[in-house]
């Protein structure tokens, strides 16, 4: 199949995208100065060797010029002029007086009748030129015009040669070997090539240092920003001590050295505004919750108390009074939450104690299957205990919740698969569910707190839906211990992986 021209292009094309090519800002500008210079130096060399080859060919020319029609017409005549051939007294002077390397030729119409260059020594005579039929019609074409024209000859390679009409109806041949001309403009491109190549090389090195040494402002803001990259900037307080030093005001590296760091300015004035609102949140959400543990406890003490009065009572009294008092536990474990949540945001350190991770599986599955009788439990533990530095209260809490999480938000005869291990100094307990899986919009603020997606009531516990803390603690907790907590999710299948460094409390 043939290759068009658009796909020949294309072919270039990717292949030229391939080459390596300078990222950094001084690479790119050290290539340009050293490409600038490159074609520079080509431009003047490419000039310095037409105009020496012009000038040498034009210096040619005007020798063939002075040398006139001598040789070719004493070639008739054996080498030698008659007596009065141009008033010449000395007839074989003429033929002497030749450069070594003449060449002339006589033709009759379109045949050369003679063709000789002159010999090595002075006087040796004319040397006879073989002439293939190749070489006889070049001399045939050109031109009878007196001006110098370059040939090639197989038998003497190139030569510069001027063509008369003689006074016998015959044009005559005169020409010097350009030889010369060619070996001064190589020797001047050999010469260019090494000194531009060295001045290149000059330039390239020197350039690279003056591009650095220019852009050091620059590379300096760069450092910065880079430190400042590398700081926690997600939560608490935080401190942009890094400034990138400003240079010239006049120059562009200080403007944007100086608009960095007014940049860095503002956002550690708005990080250092959102710390104190986020501690002033923190503070209250644990003054409210602090506050809140007192009254509902005692709101859930006097509806357990009217339930024992030994007095009849009406239903609907009584159903107030449960409701009542289901509410109030339910609120009192939301505001344990909301006082744990913002515990661990105050960065309270947690109990570091080793903690049997299988154990507390096996407690909270137990408890799970008294909870769900509807759905399968499954266990997949492996054959060593997995044990983990850590608060063994809140661990627990983070199983309760995870396998609340599965047991609610899936329909009864759920298949529900709790899988312990280790590997690589982690500890990985995953919980997964066959269920319909978590909605799409959901997934990426399922951790949030007071997230809430679609799940069946557990009606005949008469429970709500709860107020969307379980998850937000799950990962509050494993944070705390310097684990992590995954999701992934689709119909059919739902996995939360959480992570846990081992080690030694």
């Amino acid at each position: 199949m043939r290759t068009g021209p658009r796909q020949r292009l294309a072919r270039e094309g990717r292949r030229l995208s391939r080459l390596p090519r300078p990222h950094t800002l001084r690479a790119r500008l050290t290539a340009g100065l050293v490409v600038l210079l490159a074609v520079s130096c080509a431009a003047v060399g490419v000039a310095a060797v037409v105009e020496l080859n012009g000038f040498l060919t034009g210096r040619l020319d005007q020798q063939l010029r002075e040398a006139g029609v001598r040789y070719p017409a004493s070639l008739e005549h054996g080498g030698t002029l008659p007596s009065d051939h141009d008033g010449d007294e000395d007839g074989d002077g003429d033929t002497r007086r030749q450069t070594v390397g003449t060449f002339g030729a006589r033709l009759v119409g379109d045949t050369v009748t003679n063709a000789a260059v002159v010999g090595s020594s002075t006087g040796a005579g004319a040397q006879n030129v073989p002439l293939g039929a190749a070489d006889m019609r070049t001399l045939a074409e050109v031109p009878a015009d007196g001006k110098g024209h370059t040939i090639d000859l197989s038998a003497l390679d190139d030569y510069r040669v001027m063509a008369v009409q003689g006074r016998d109806g015959d044009v005559l041949i005169t020409g010097l070997p350009t030889e010369p001309v060619e070996a001064a403009v190589h020797r001047l491109e050999l010469v260019a090539a090494v000194v531009f190549g060295a001045a290149l090389a000059v330039a390239g090195v020197a350039g690279a240092l003056w591009v650095r040494w220019s852009l050091r402002p620059l590379s300096r803001v760069a450092a910065t920003a880079t430190r400042v990259s590398r700081l926690p900037l997600s939560s608490g307080e935080v401190e942009l001590w890094p400034r990138a030093p400003e240079g010239d005001p006049r120059s562009e590296v200080g403007r944007v050295a100086r608009a960095f760091n007014m940049m860095l300015g503002h956002v550690e004035d708005a990080l250092t505004k959102r710390h104190a609102s986020e501690e002033r949140l923190r503070s209250f959400a644990a003054d409210a919750s602090h506050e809140l543990r007192t009254p509902v406890a005692s709101v859930r003490g006097h509806a357990e108390l009217a339930l024992l009065h030994p007095g009849p009572v009406p239903r609907k009294v009584v159903r107030a009074l449960e409701r009542i008092e289901a509410e109030a536990a339910r609120m009192g474990e939301m505001v344990d939450d909301l006082l744990l949540l913002a515990r661990l945001d105050a960065g309270r350190p947690l109990e570091r104690l080793p903690v049997d991770l299988t154990r507390l599986v096996l407690d909270a599955v137990t408890d799970a299957q008294a909870a769900g009788p509807g759905h399968r439990w499954t266990l997949e533990l492996s054959e060593e205990p997995v044990t983990v530095p850590g608060d063994a209260h809140r661990l627990q809490q983070v199983l309760a919740n995870l396998l609340a999480n599965a047991r609610l938000h899936t329909p009864v005869g759920t298949t529900i698969t709790i899988s312990l291990g280790t590997g690589g100094g982690t500890a990985v307990l995953k919980v997964h569910d066959d269920g319909p899986g978590v909605a799409a919009d959901v997934q990426p603020r399922v951790f949030e707190r007071f997230t809430h997606g679609e799940r069946r009531r557990a009606e005949a516990a008469g429970g709500g839906t709860g107020a969307g803390l379980g998850l937000s603690i799950v990962a509050a907790v494993a944070e705390a211990h310097g684990g992590s907590v995954t999701l992934e999710s689709g119909p059919g299948s739902t996995t939360f992986t959480v992570r846990l460094p081992e080690g030694n409390g």
